[in-house]
């Protein structure tokens, strides 16, 4: 999953880019309101670390501006300011969750897992889906109570879907956020990988909607 940290404090930024790596997340680390995407799912986004005080304006009007555009990706708002008045503006205007700086880098990886699982509709670490069963921090997929052999890129792919159950996911955005670092995938790996996870899972579960993408059918 992919988080885009806006945080104009360098050794923060650094600190909490390392903390992400550690749990297995990719990100990407900006300074400036300025240079924050207009577009949060176009780019891939999984969620959002906010700072409110950025040198170029506000991370309030970056939280405005993205919930008035109708953009669902969780927002976790991470500041010094700990005034309720803050507080109750920042979540009263989208954000997911508000943590006060200074704060523990175990506590904040917790929170964007919460998120994380409220935004796939899911209650615990165990993501369970009709026989499917999916542990994104372990990195773990089982259908039927026997465990998948998934690649790392297999799993991805899979994670990704089960996010959104039910839910068409557009070829497009799958390449962007099987390497939102890099090179997109092209659409031909994307295919292989599908009929991977088909052989290994079932075919019943991953349905092709023909000219935009996959969905998951648990």
């Amino acid at each position: 999953m992919h988080i885009l940290l806006i945080e104009d404090d360098l050794d923060l930024g650094r600190a909490l880019q390392s903390a992400l790596k550690v749990e297995g997340l990719t990100s990407e680390w900006l300074r400036r309101a300025l240079d924050a995407p207009s577009n949060l799912d176009e780019n891939a986004m999984d969620c959002v670390l906010l700072d409110l005080t950025l040198p170029d304006g506000s991370g309030f009007d970056l939280l405005t501006r993205w919930r008035s555009q109708g953009e669902k990706v969780p927002i976790i708002v991470i500041t010094a300011r700990s005034a309720i008045e803050d507080r109750l503006a920042g979540l009263d205007g989208g954000a997911d969750d508000f943590v006060i700086k200074p704060f523990s880098t175990a506590e904040l990886m917790s929170r964007i897992r919460a998120v994380l699982r409220r935004s796939a509709r899911q209650a615990s670490e165990r993501w369970v889906l009709g026989d499917l069963i999916v542990e994104p921090r372990r990195h773990v997929a089982e259908r039927g109570g026997s465990r998948l052999d998934l690649s790392p890129r297999e799993f991805q792919l899979l994670l990704e879907l089960a996010r959104e159950p039910g839910i068409v996911v557009s070829k497009s955005v799958l390449s962007q956020r099987l390497d939102p670092l890099g090179e997109p995938v092209d659409f031909a790996a994307i295919e292989v990988h599908v009929s991977n996870l088909r052989r290994k899972m079932g075919a019943d579960l991953i349905r092709t909607v023909r000219g935009v993408g996959y969905l998951l059918q648990p």
